[in-house]
């Protein structure tokens, strides 16, 4: 390098003036081709809680109609709306198991669910009273009744539907010779019939007795 003239000195020079523009100039091109504003381009970073500020936060819904278990069995037996025929036969029929069916549902808009308790007889399962239980004021009220046997009470789509069992003479407990259905719905504080069907089983299955005609 000491042959180098001042001539060559000033062309290598500005060779790397040359060089360093350019450089230069490349990282402003890429600057401009990510937004121009490099790793801000994400904006400030937030802590989590700054993320829902200011958003509407929906509480989770609470179950007005989660069941609760009751005891059908004291239910029954404290009302005094319920025969006292009905409560002599609620009884056990094996060990402290008692012939009694229970469904929880929406019948009357309470804001529990309606209690349907069905009570039977522990031989051959025949229903001697039907009962709804309605919520008010942490206190069930009967609000239907029936005690006309053989009679059955279900929930259906948010109606309640009876079924009687209709027995011809002659027939045995185990075969009737129909039924009949009705459905109600809970209206102006009170269960209105809605309407009544009538089936009538085959006396050519099982050997049940022919409805009369």
């Amino acid at each position: 390098m000491r042959g180098l003239t001042d001539s060559g000195r000033g062309t290598l020079q500005a060779a790397f003036t040359a060089v360093a523009v350019l450089a230069a100039l490349a990282l402003f091109v890429s600057a401009c081709a990510t937004g121009g504003t490099g790793a801000r381009d994400e904006g400030p970073a937030h802590a989590p809680s700054d993320a829902v500020a200011g958003a509407a936060v929906s509480p989770t819904p609470s179950s007005s109609k989660a069941p609760a278990h009751v005891d059908a069995v004291k239910l029954v037996k404290d009302d005094p709306s319920v025969s006292a025929e009905v409560k002599r036969g609620l009884k056990p029929c094996v060990a402290d198991e008692y012939p009694i069916d229970v469904s929880y549902g929406d019948l009357t808009g309470a804001s529990a669910d309606d209690v349907v308790v069905n009570v039977l007889t522990c031989g051959d399962a025949v229903g001697v009273g039907s009962y709804v239980y309605r919520q008010e004021g942490g206190r069930y009220e009967n609000v239907f009744q029936a005690e006309e046997p053989p009679v059955y009470a279900e929930i259906d789509r948010g109606d309640l539907v009876v079924t009687k069992q209709v027995y011809e003479k002659g027939d045995p407990v185990s075969s009737p010779s129909g039924e009949i259905v009705t459905t109600y719905s809970w209206t102006a504080g009170r269960f209105v019939k809605r309407f009544n069907t009538r089936n009538d089983y085959s006396s050519a299955v099982g050997g049940g007795a022919s409805p009369s005609s």
